[in-house]
């Protein structure tokens, strides 16, 4: 058995590396929140790969420079998460096939806020909004659905009775854990809908580990943006790394359900590999309450391929 520290400094490169891609020549995928961080990369690569790859923002103008920024065929389209319309307007606006969805954008760990919808804004941007696309999209979808979840799902609690802290004191890190719990639900109940109705199409999750990216600078609080600053330089991985997870679950032959992290320390960094989660995470009971409570609350109903 290798020991921690080797466990902790293993490359990526070492084993599986988006040098490793399969041609996605002819196939469509979706990337949301792709101007920046590990969506970007994941956005890169795919169009190396030879994807037509659309980079779903909501700012079109910081999307149009990070599309400057990727060789390959892509294009920007402008979606909100946190702004139902925005999303109905997008998937009313798509046509053709969509191979794969990754479900990427979020925000992590940000002050008590409110979406166009009245959601908090984390559950609402992070798990709402994706489940809402999802949804929508799903009749289009050939492939699979990959939503990035994160390693702070341990620390979520679902409350289906005050999903959007209406009621409870507002605790910011419980918020987003009980967000990054929701993606793990949400995938499992999607994959159990999907096997049931006999669709070929596959949902999974990755997280990215400790990734350096600017996610983690908009918490309100300067002593944690401190900490996280001294935490990007000691422990995490580069954004080009934290992308691995994601475009492994996006390329590779998994079962649905699958879940992909790194495979380090802590599940930090290190090579992608399928990973474990809570028993909160596997609870099939919880994912089908929380499907039901989202589609009472997003107005968005599973499409008749799912009615099971």
């Amino acid at each position: 058995m290798p020991s921690i520290a080797s466990r902790l400094h293993r490359s990526p490169s070492s084993t599986w590396s988006a040098s490793d891609l399969p041609s996605f020549s002819g196939r469509t995928v979706v990337v949301t929140g792709a101007n920046s961080g590990i969506g970007l990369v994941a956005a890169r690569q795919l169009a190396r790969a030879g994807a037509r790859t659309v980079i779903a923002v909501r700012n079109p103008e910081k999307g149009a420079r990070a599309a400057a920024t990727i060789d390959g065929d892509v294009e920007v389209r402008r979606l909100d998460l946190a702004d139902l319309a925005s999303v109905r307007a997008f998937a009313e606006q798509w046509e053709g096939d969509l191979d794969v969805l990754i479900n990427n954008a979020g925000v992590m760990a940000v002050p008590l806020g409110r979406t166009a919808d009245g959601f908090e804004l984390q559950i609402g941007t992070n798990h709402l909004g994706h489940f809402a696309l999802t949804n929508l999209l799903l009749p289009r979808i050939t492939d699979r659905v990959v939503t990035v979840a994160s390693g702070a799902h341990r620390a979520g609690r679902i409350d289906l009775d005050d999903l959007n802290w209406e009621r409870r004191d507002f605790q910011t890190w419980l918020a987003y854990g009980q967000s990054k719990l929701a993606n793990l639900l949400f995938t499992l109940e999607l994959e159990r809908r999907l096997r049931e109705a006999g669709s070929p199409v596959r949902a999974l999750a990755a997280h990215p580990g400790w990734a350096a990216t600017n996610l983690q600078g908009h918490t309100g609080n300067a002593l944690q943006h401190g900490a996280m600053k001294i935490g990007n330089r000691l422990l995490a991985q580069s954004d080009e790394a934290g992308a691995l997870p994601t475009l492994f679950a996006a390329s590779q032959d998994l079962p649905g359900n699958s879940y992909v992290g790194p495979d380090g320390l802590a599940e930090m960094r290190g090579a992608p590999t399928l990973v474990g989660r809570t028993a909160r995470a596997s609870d099939a009971e919880t994912a089908k309450a929380l499907w039901t409570l989202s589609e009472e609350l997003t107005g968005v109903r599973a499409p008749e391929l799912l009615a099971v």
